[in-house]
């Protein structure tokens, strides 16, 4: 497989650490203090433990003003941020070393589908074909005629929405996708369990009965207990287009499995220099390295997003249900690829060892290589494991 290197210029966003931006590091054992988990801020001058402010990073995200906080105390330097990243990558890592993680611990991990149009015709696609590639080239063609990209300007929700609705019902072509695409309610799901992400330079997990599967390349917002949108990152929503093809209800097979979440490099904080506005008029990049030498590359602008960042945050989130831990969410893609790889009329699917880099100016590049789900290690480090940690190290 190939082999994963992180550095600064693979990773860091195109105008270095000029922002507040925290991640987390495995410390390792010192002494008689056991080795695990700490927050860090993330800057020009190196990487520096946060657990004296608060022990996780949930906990962080949770003060009144996190980035007046982090930036005003920073604790122990924990070393420079190029050979943290140099031993982060799974490949050749000394465990007697720091490396980063996920920047997401006891923070529910959410998402949102279907806010593009295009990926919302690509899953009409698939529920049509029933997870077939094989026949998603015809009926994408026939959906394409009877459809095309004729819903972009439609409000989600609104009277046009409606009538659409009944429109496209009455030729037998309204889909579960669509009422959540330009219906009057978002689509918001569990991605994974707290403390299962990874992060950049982990392997990321692909079931072994998938055939037909791809990247999504997402901003994911960070989110208070408050309901309050204080950050972002980049996220790899791994998804099974086969198993929810032949059915939405096989929607958390098809997206929680073993390392099917990556959230990362780091998240950055909004502060005076950075805020949801640039969120708002991002484009994130995707690039599919194959050991075949197949190449894929493309690109989702945010500007496109049939509902806006605050309202998707408003869905998951408020009066109706609360995360007292607060909570990453996935703010859906509009790439779906279609760019045929292995016959013609299949269509996209991942390849072991491909390696998947998705990348924004602001928020840095996230990397990551496809493996198998039972070939990459098992997930054993939850939330207990962590509270009995914190404990031992006497940050609890």
């Amino acid at each position: 497989m190939t082999e994963l290197s992180l550095t600064p210029e693979n990773t860091l966003p195109e105008g270095g650490l000029a922002g507040c931006f925290l991640a987390r590091v495995w410390r390792p054992a010192s002494g008689e203090t056991p080795a695990g988990p700490s927050p860090v801020l993330v800057g020009d001058d190196g990487v520096h433990d946060l657990a004296h402010l608060a022990p996780t990073l949930s906990g962080l995200l949770a003060l009144d003003d996190p980035a007046a906080a982090v930036t005003a105390g920073p604790g122990e330097r924990l070393g420079g941020v190029a050979e943290i990243l140099a031993n982060t990558a799974a490949d050749g890592r000394d465990p007697g070393r720091p490396w980063f993680l996920a920047p997401t611990d006891l923070q529910a991990l959410k998402a949102c589908g279907v806010t593009f149009v295009r990926s919302m015709l690509e899953r009409v696609i698939e529920e049509q074909a029933k997870g077939d590639p094989e026949q998603a080239v015809d009926i994408r063609r026939a959906i394409g005629d009877q459809i095309g990209q004729s819903l972009a300007d439609v409000k989600p929700g609104s009277a046009e929405a409606a009538r659409i609705k009944e429109v496209l019902s009455a030729r037998g072509l309204w889909s579960q996708y669509l009422e959540v695409g330009i219906g009057p309610d978002a689509e918001v799901f569990t991605k994974a369990q707290p403390m299962a992400a990874v992060g950049s330079g982990a392997e990321v997990g692909i079931h072994p009965g998938s055939s037909w599967n791809n990247p999504e390349p997402e901003v994911v917002l960070a989110i208070a207990p408050s309901g309050r949108i204080i950050g972002a990152t980049l996220g790899n929503d791994v998804n099974l287009r086969d198993f929810e093809g032949r059915s939405a209800l096989l929607l958390g097979k098809a997206k929680d499995n073993r390392a099917s979440c990556a959230v990362g490099p780091f998240l950055r904080l909004f502060d005076d220099g950075f805020s949801l506005d640039d969120v708002r008029g991002m484009a994130i990049d995707l690039r599919v390295e194959g050991a075949d030498g197949f190449i894929l590359e493309g690109r989702s602008s945010l500007a496109e997003i049939s509902r806006d960042l605050q309202d998707l945050a408003a869905e998951a989130c408020g009066a109706h249900n609360q995360y007292p831990d607060g909570l990453l969410l996935f703010t859906g893609t509009m790439f779906a690829p279609t760019e045929d790889r292995d016959a013609p009329g299949q269509g996209f699917t991942h390849h072991l060892g491909d390696v998947v880099s998705i990348a924004t100016p602001l928020l840095g590049r996230l990397i990551n290589r496809v493996n198998r789900t039972d070939r990459i290690p098992p997930w054993q480090f939850g939330t207990g494991a962590l509270m009995a940690n914190l404990a031992a190290r006497g940050l609890l």
